[in-house]
């Protein structure tokens, strides 16, 4: 199990002189254990946090040892060994084109499972004059246990299955929030080997949603806001709109919670006023890299538009939109009743009623014919149906939709062969009466497989 432990203090001590800054990191409390293990220490843009700045030179390369990230060498600094140490220095050199101010981030390690991840360090500018700066680093609060107390009287809530509890149930699927003054708290809990994630969307359907992420990347959880556009993959912010972020990884359930302001300034385009309705999504999938990669099932989608700001509820969702409801509904009647109550009457009644007519033609046949037409219809129809809830063809959803085409064509194909059928005494009607029964067969064959393969 890991976790954030709660009580650390270090501190992170910038000595400049000119363009120069020499950085040191050092026990700043005496409660607890007197050393640290493993570091981290990055320089970032402060007003773009994804940005590295600067490189960094060793004091100490029996302790300490460059890294490169982004491509950029030297971009950060590491230890050499998990060695009890209490102090650290380095030299960050800013580079020429260096942003106005920057922010030091440091990652402090105790052991495998104490660690803190990215502690904001100070933010320092360069303006040649020789300054010492120090900065007690407070370590993010532990994350308290995810609880369904609270659901509907003092908290939102979204959860997955209905009524789950997440301190009891690892596969329980937890979203809330709650208002505080001008922001909102959310806590975000679900089972994924890689990510978990909610988005509030103005529709049912994905695309333009502001999107919330927590990432596991190895032994650490990156909590990112993005944006999807389209079915794209979500396009991570550059600004730091997050605060009072934590999160924990246990038994494999990933839990974070962050608090944002209801409202954000203009630049943040893609950022949606938390006073308003908003269907909600809520999703898990697999990483690789700190990149997400496609939901493993159908997000969970809220019934309802709800105000996230407003009074609290106990939302329910479902995975299913009611256009592929649609479709599997059709789909069931068309190839487990109608097509069966079609071939029934050609097959069993067609003897016991030789004579009995109906607009012209024998009851069996009439029946046959428009149970068969209905199955063509529903077929049709719910055919159709997925293709305008995904705008298109689906590429990730297996044999199903091959399956389906199939299905559909040999729906066709059956009344187009029948237009154009031999008089009942032509020497070559038999050819006819076998490929009907052959083309109907093997439909229904695929028709069966393609619902096995749905459900499974």
């Amino acid at each position: 199990m890991l976790r954030l432990l709660k009580y650390c203090r270090y501190m992170l001590k910038i000595y400049q002189l000119l363009f120069i800054f020499t950085v040191t990191l050092s026990m700043a409390s005496s409660e607890g254990k007197h050393y640290f293990k493993g570091f981290l220490i990055e320089a970032r843009n402060a007003g773009d946090l994804n940005e590295i700045v600067g490189s960094f030179k060793l004091i100490s390369p029996d302790i300490s040892q460059l890294l490169k990230c982004d491509n950029k060498e030297g971009s950060a600094v590491s230890h050499t060994s998990d060695s009890h140490k209490t102090e650290v220095q380095v030299i960050w050199v800013a580079p020429s084109d260096a942003p106005s101010s920057v922010q030091f981030l440091v990652t402090v390690a105790r052991g495998y499972k104490e660690f803190w991840v990215k502690i904001p360090g100070p933010v320092v500018s360069q303006n040649g004059i020789q300054t010492t700066t120090s900065t007690i680093l407070y370590c993010s609060g532990s994350l308290h246990n995810f609880t369904s107390e609270g659901c509907g009287s003092s908290k939102s809530c979204l959860r997955d299955p209905v009524g789950c509890d997440p301190q009891n149930d690892t596969a329980c699927h937890f979203l809330s929030f709650s208002a505080l003054g001008s922001s909102v708290m959310f806590e975000l809990s679900g089972s994924a080997e890689g990510y978990v994630s909610f988005a509030l969307s103005q529709d049912k359907w994905m695309g333009n949603d502001d999107v919330y992420l927590c990432i596991r990347d190895t032994n650490r959880v990156d909590i990112k806001a993005a944006y999807v556009s389209g079915r794209t993959h979500p396009i991570i912010s550059s600004q730091n709109i997050l605060k009072d972020t934590a999160w924990r990884l246990s038994d494999g359930v990933i839990q974070c919670s962050f608090r944002r302001d209801i409202h954000l300034p203009p630049e943040n385009l893609n950022r949606f006023n938390l006073d308003q309705k908003y269907y909600l999504f809520m999703a898990h999938g697999r990483a690789e890299d700190g990149r997400t990669h496609r939901h493993d099932r159908q997000p969970l989608i809220s019934t309802y538009q709800t105000k996230i700001t407003g009074p609290p509820e106990d939302l329910t969702g479902s995975r299913s939109p009611l256009l592929i409801k649609y479709h599997g509904a059709f789909m069931l009647i068309a190839w487990t009743s109608t097509v069966s109550a079609g071939v029934i009457m050609a097959r069993y009644f067609k003897p016991d009623w030789p004579e009995r007519n109906i607009l012209g033609q024998k009851v069996w046949f009439q029946l046959h014919r428009m149970l068969m037409t209905i199955t063509v219809l529903l077929t049709l129809v719910g055919f159709v149906l997925p293709f305008m809830y995904r705008g298109g063809w689906s590429k990730r959803a297996g044999i199903h939709p091959y399956l389906g085409c199939v299905v559909m064509t040999l729906a066709v194909i059956q009344p187009v062969m029948a237009l154009f059928r031999p008089a009942p005494d032509a020497s070559r009607r038999y050819i006819f009466n076998w490929m009907h029964f052959g083309t109907g067969t093997v439909a229904q064959v695929v028709a069966g497989k393609k619902q096995c393969c749905q459900k499974s």
